[in-house]
């Protein structure tokens, strides 16, 4: 019995681990048709979480439909499609539609891991149905609250395995391995478990079926109720939701760090295996205490984001704003919330002869969960209030389990009373905390709009008061231009576009006495056609199609420049790829900002294809300002493959022209250029890190190039 109990836990934790490796490859494939946007991930939480679903049901129908012997074949068959899918993708040829991003994301995914992801989707409720049956005609009295237990303890086997691979991929995988042969192991790992699954197939082929049940499972049965089934997909949509709005939070409004979506999702993943574990250290009363404790801090800093209430508490104040203070804080919001929302669902646990309709519900919450934050919210909200209706449902769920443990009579009932009312208190105010984040939000708001590829906002300010209007294009917490309506500063190029910037020089420098064809990727604003003169072409990729709208509409720069104006839309790569050569003096390369750095523009490919369209003495300038990573070495080994040189140029800050610090590497064969005193006088030099590895399509990863100090300040 022990050794079979292993031989389905190996099963079960390569099911898992396959499938949280899948997701990240299967994403770092997709990212760059769509311009590297964070959305891509969201809407690849989405397909992960219906796709999840889809197993639960197959596994479902398979145990309520078939024999053990017919699951088997079935399931066999199943594997053996899911191999031959994958040879055909190793190298598929994929195309997306920016017009269409959410019906693409899902469209790929479908096929390039779809059958392979619902076979192993399915994988832990049918093999855990499978050990339930087992141990039910291996064990004597298989209805004790102990044999109940064991397989929903798999469930824990099967998170860790996901946890586990979550944590391995950006730290171990993806910084050693390309991304064809993550493919090639990740295939290997498949047919192993397809071989042992195969092995646990045969192996229960003369086990009774779960259809043949004992006199004692009827009344097992009859217990769960509709309200139940309700209850359970409550509580798995409210840890889903929350694990995608967190994630959305933190690298949209507190800081773009790279990889730190991973810290949401291993705490979501944790949660699962601390409550499915049983464990006898964890008592109920302190995870409904923890709940609140840890949700309420998180509710404050939504209602009060800049702390004006703990404004004479000063040092408390200054701790709570702090970067890694306000991520503890709202991961252990997400952490406290799903270990409640999870162990209830341990607790509410039926017996074993339900338990793919129980999964089958908890799959069911969490696609309801991702659904909302990665199609509606967009859809729906002009802001991310996503968060703020997560906490609402957390709390109307406190609320119901109080409610519900109030029928026990052998509780203090004034005590149940208090919790209840406490709920019911906290729910109004989880309301209210919505319509305070819409009020928020417009202050000095001049325009907000959102899509698949984020939250734009133009804020307005007039400093000092009926003087000089301002405005400035946020995409989450990143400015991406702004723009002085003052005669002078009206058509000035401001922060990190300054005149002295990189730039800035290399518009200058380039073509002196003669018009310039310049090729810009990402609009933002428009601020640098403020650089167009007379006779010129400034030629703009941009994705996404609000951001021109914004840039033509809220602020003056593209049409008071006295160049030729042109906006290509979609990814630029792609386009590029389809344009025949446009002989450009200066490429600009400006998309890296924030957590969602699109790679694809920085590898081998990306810079032959830039050479295509370059004049022999033009000039491609990457901007690579970022706090937490550190672009330049990575743009230098490009360079040096290449036969170019480099030039990187710091500027700090200057207050005076609205400068921003900013971070360009000039590329070039021009060597005249580069030996201007200008730039002479303003390079550094660019330290690649040992070890660092040259990009390209197949292989690109950020772990090393990561700025740790700076992140950590």
């Amino acid at each position: 019995m022990r050794s079979a109990k292993i031989l389905y836990a190996v099963a079960i934790f390569l099911s898992s681990s396959l499938l949280f490796l899948a997701e990240p490859m299967a994403g770092k494939r997709l990212l760059p048709l769509l311009g590297g946007s964070a959305a891509v991930w969201t809407t690849c939480l989405v397909f992960f979480q219906t796709a999840l679903l889809l197993g639960y049901l197959g596994a479902h129908t398979l145990t309520t439909r078939l024999s053990m012997r017919a699951q088997a074949i079935a399931y066999s068959i199943f594997l053996l499609l899911c191999l031959a899918q994958l040879g055909r993708n190793l190298n598929p040829n994929l195309r997306a539609n920016p017009a269409h991003p959410i019906v693409s994301v899902l469209w790929l995914l479908t096929l390039l891991i779809g059958a392979p992801f619902l076979v192993l989707s399915a994988t832990s409720p049918l093999l855990q149905a499978w050990y339930a049956r087992f141990a039910s005609s291996a064990i004597v009295g298989s209805n004790d609250p102990a044999t109940i237990s064991r397989p929903y303890r798999l469930f824990a086997v099967s998170n860790f395995g996901s946890l586990l691979a979550l944590v391995i991929y950006p730290w171990l995988i993806e910084p050693r391995f390309s991304l064809r042969q993550q493919s090639i192991v990740w295939m290997a790992g498949f047919m192993a478990f397809a071989c042992l699954c195969l092995c646990i197939g045969y192996s229960i082929r003369n086990v009774s079926s779960a259809r043949e049940t004992t006199a004692e499972e009827p009344a097992l049965e009859s217990r769960i109720t509709a309200a139940d089934r309700v209850l359970w997909i409550l509580l798995a949509a409210c840890g889903s939701l929350l694990l995608s709005a967190v994630t959305n939070y933190l690298s949209q409004n507190v800081a773009a760090i790279p990889l730190l979506w991973i810290i949401p999702l291993v705490l979501y993943l944790l949660s699962f295996v601390v409550a499915f574990s049983g464990a006898a250290w964890l008592p109920r009363w302190l995870v409904l205490l923890l709940f609140p404790v840890a949700l309420t801090p998180a509710a404050y800093v939504l209602y009060d984001p800049d702390l004006a209430l703990l404004a004479k508490l000063r040092h408390v104040s200054e701790v709570m704003m702090s970067l890694p203070w306000e991520i503890a804080l709202f991961s252990a919001a997400l952490f406290f919330s799903c270990l409640f929302c999870h162990a209830e669902l341990y607790r509410l646990r039926p017996a074993p002869q339900r338990l793919t309709t129980f999964y089958l519900c908890i799959a069911g919450g969490g696609a309801l969960g991702a659904i909302f934050v990665g199609v509606a919210a967009p859809t729906l909200f002009s802001g991310n209030y996503e968060l703020a209706c997560g906490l609402v449902l957390a709390a109307a769920l406190g609320f119901t389990i109080s409610w519900k443990t109030g029928r026990v009579k052998t509780i203090h009932q004034p005590a149940i009373w208090m919790t209840r009312v406490f709920w019911l208190a906290a729910t109004a105010a989880m309301v209210r905390l919505i319509f305070v984040q819409v009020r928020n939000d417009q202050v000095d708001l001049f325009l907000q709009v959102r899509s698949f590829y984020g939250t734009l906002s133009v804020l307005q300010t007039v400093d000092p008061p009926g003087a000089n209007t301002t405005r400035a294009l946020y995409h989450g917490t990143i400015e991406h231009g702004m723009q002085i309506f003052s005669p002078e500063m009206r058509t000035e190029p401001t922060t990190y576009y300054s005149r002295d910037s990189g730039v800035g020089l290399a518009l200058d420098l380039c073509c002196r006495n003669r018009s310039r064809r310049v090729g810009v990727i990402g609009l933002g604003a428009g601020t640098l056609a403020a650089y167009g003169a007379s006779g010129d072409v400034f030629r703009f990729y941009e994705i996404n199609a609000q951001v021109e709208a914004i840039a033509r509409n809220a602020f003056t720069y593209l049409r008071e420049s006295k160049a030729r104006i042109e906006i290509v839309p979609g990814d630029a790569r792609i386009s590029l790829a389809a344009e025949p050569a446009q002989h450009y003096d200066v490429l600009i390369i400006d998309a890296f900002s924030g957590d969602a750095i699109p790679v694809h523009l920085l590898t081998v490919e990306a810079l032959d294809l830039y050479r295509r369209h370059m004049q022999p003495s033009g000039i491609i300038a990457f901007h690579v300002t970022n706090h937490f990573l550190n672009l330049a070495p990575v743009v230098q080994q490009q360079a040096e493959h290449a036969g170019l040189k480099t030039a990187l140029i710091l500027v700090p800050d200057d207050d005076e022209h609205a400068a921003f610090s900013s971070d360009w590497v000039l590329v070039t064969a021009n060597t005249e250029f580069l030996n201007r005193p200008e730039i002479a006088a303003a390079q550094e030099p660019i330290i690649v890190p040992p070890g660092l590895r040259l990009w390209t399509d197949d292989y690109n990863s950020l772990l090393p190039i990561l700025k740790t100090e700076e992140a950590e300040k």
